[in-house]
């Protein structure tokens, strides 16, 4: 508690401490860190704070401990969407914290510029959102060593994805069933691609044109906040990457049935033919993509990009050795540490080198796979691979945050 603020008012207090929850909330910070940041900025402004975060809302109760128990008690109940990874204004964000608690700037000039985060985004900044949808996918293709009709038809699929996303922005009943529309757009391209131009490996095309879109960081933040013991905030975020899936499922389920009864015939192929070239290459590119999907700042892309192809070369050179769950697991401690090393060293978010370095690790796409391979052959034990698939990334990618945390503790929450 830093009395140098008890000058400041208790409401106005409150009101910078509610300000940062919901931008820390919007832009994709986990339960447990965004209560961890909001007791540490609450002990500094004077204000005692029993935060209780979930994705689609929070609860804050404050009292002034200067005066007795209970008579300054102050609850707030905010009900807010679930957040999406906005690493640029989140870095931002905890710049602003960092300057009020260190008195660099006054309480409301605070306020006033967490309020300002709130501007719309540009045009240019939506197409390059909509067209790194593209860029993502091609290059998950690339580094499936997809053949080049099928990285091409993921990249033009993404594009049109991204444009749904776009348009989904601003449209909420739009929004509620555009991952389904998405994957009906997504598998009726593919389709048609695979029945009047070529074959394609079918279902690995869809699934890589819907990458941006798979629940895959989700359910990783969902069982590290269950191991964090925040139960309620775990649970809702499982409950929302299962909707996800049975929207994608059902969108792609739609675009196959609907080509069966017309009696359209795509043409599938089981082929990776690429030279490894081709794979780092998309690693690259892929990197790229992610930097702009997760909204980094331009000056933060280098690090962004080198923080992904990070997680994914330790990820294969171990792998290769010791096998893949021991490469996801050395890779996420590493990237946990490394995170964790760079907020102590540079006072910015570690989630600018976490978030990125274990995003091509994640389990989104095995887990769409093992629902849509069980609904399409109607068969419990086909989907039993991939499902056991996702729990073993689930498991290293856990441990390997748990143990990162472990080997170098943060001082930051973010």
């Amino acid at each position: 508690m830093a009395s140098s603020f008890q000058h400041i008012g208790y409401a106005a207090r409150i009101a910078f401490v509610v300000e940062l929850a919901e931008r820390l909330h919007t832009y994709g910070t986990t339960a447990q860190r965004l209560e961890g940041a909001l007791v540490s900025v609450s002990q500094t402004l004077g204000l005692d704070c029993e935060p209780m975060a979930n994705p689609t809302g929070m609860v804050l109760t404050f009292s002034d401990p200067t005066r007795p128990a209970g008579e300054s008690d102050t609850t707030r109940v905010i009900r807010v969407p679930p957040g999406d990874d906005d690493l640029a204004k989140l870095c931002e964000a905890d710049r602003i914290a960092e300057d009020v608690m260190a008195e660099r700037i006054g309480l409301a000039e605070g306020y006033a510029a967490l309020r300002a985060l709130d501007r719309p985004a540009r045009r240019r900044d939506q197409v390059l959102r909509a067209l790194a949808f593209g860029l993502s996918a091609a290059s998950v293709a690339g580094l499936l060593r997809l053949p080049w009709l099928d990285i091409a038809t993921a990249g033009a699929i993404g594009v049109l994805v991204g444009a749904i996303d776009w348009a989904s922005s601003t449209r909420p009943r739009l929004r509620e069933a555009s991952e389904a529309l998405s994957s009906m757009v997504a598998a009726t391209v593919a389709i048609a691609v695979a029945a009047l131009v070529g074959p394609l490996n079918l279902n690995t095309v869809i699934i890589a044109a819907l990458i941006v879109l798979m629940p895959g960081m989700t359910l990783t933040n969902a069982f590290n906040e269950l191991t964090s013991q925040h139960l309620v905030s775990g649970m809702a975020r499982i409950a929302g990457a299962m909707s996800t899936m049975l929207k994608l499922t059902v969108g792609t389920m739609i675009a196959l049935m609907a080509a069966q009864a017309l009696g359209i015939e795509p043409h599938v192929r089981a082929l990776r033919p690429q030279p490894h070239w081709v794979e780092w290459c998309a690693l690259a590119t892929g990197g790229l993509a992610f930097a702009v999907l997760f909204r980094a700042a331009r000056r933060d892309w280098p690090l962004v990009i080198v923080a992904a192809m990070s997680g994914y070369v330790i990820t294969r050179v171990v792998g290769d050795d010791w096998g893949g769950p021991v490469g996801i697991f050395v890779a996420a401690l590493v990237l946990t540490a490394g995170g964790n090393a760079y907020a102590r060293w540079t006072q910015r978010p570690g989630a600018l080198v976490r978030v990125p370095g274990i995003i091509l690790m994640v389990p989104g796409s095995s887990s769409v796979r093992g629902v849509l391979t069980l609904i399409q052959q109607q068969d419990f034990a086909a989907g039993q691979q991939a499902a056991l698939a996702v729990i073993n990334i689930l498991l290293a990618l856990i441990a390997g945050l748990l143990f990162g945390n472990l080997l170098l503790p943060t001082r930051r929450n973010l």
